[in-house]
């Protein structure tokens, strides 16, 4: 081979590795800012809520923890329960002597007291003032009574989705609101 071709290539290859140094120490240094697409979404959400709730009774907890070689959302140590999101993770979890709890993206952290297998205090009479019912929230977010039916909910998701759709000009955390209100509110409709 031509020695100027060697060469070429020696010097291509070093500034390859060069900009690609410059590419990991500018994520590592000075980070994007966006969030996980998990914990925008309604995993992230539980998250935050049953961390608090964690955190308001007491209760010592790990994060993103392997118990019976599964992953799990959180787990008790001093109580040997596991709480996770993923159905095939809680049935594994389910024959081993850990206490498995099995948490639906839809279900508020507020709740997760009454699937703990102990004695959690009762946060919500404190809160029912201020709390709105999932369900009507969800109907008010489509923009239609609560005694909807089926159709009338599914025209209101579609009509509401060109409003707030991302590529359309709207806000991808109302979109998502507007995705998960149609789920709750297809569920309940008449």
């Amino acid at each position: 081979m031509p020695e100027w071709l060697v060469v070429g290539l020696w010097l291509s290859a070093g500034v390859g590795v060069l900009i690609a140094a410059i590419f990991v120490a500018g994520a590592r240094l000075v980070p994007d800012g966006t969030p996980n697409a998990t914990y925008s979404t309604g995993e992230g959400r539980r998250r935050v809520e049953i961390r608090e709730y964690l955190s308001t009774v007491g209760e010592e907890f790990a994060e993103d923890h392997f118990v019976e070689g599964q992953h799990v959302a959180f787990y008790l140590p001093k109580r040997d329960v596991a709480i996770t999101f993923d159905a095939r993770a809680y049935f594994r979890i389910q024959r081993s002597p850990t206490y498995a709890v099995l948490v639906e993206h839809e279900m508020p952290g507020l709740h997760l007291g009454d699937r703990l297998p102990f004695e959690t205090p009762d946060l919500s009479e404190a809160d029912d003032e201020d709390r709105v019912d999932p369900a009507d929230a969800a109907f008010a977010i489509l923009g239609v009574p609560r005694g909807a039916t089926r159709s009338e909910v599914k025209r209101a998701y579609r009509e509401r989705v060109k409003e707030v759709h991302p590529d359309h000009g709207g806000d991808r955390e109302e979109f998502q609101r507007v995705r998960e209100a149609y789920t709750a509110a297809k569920n309940r409709a008449s």
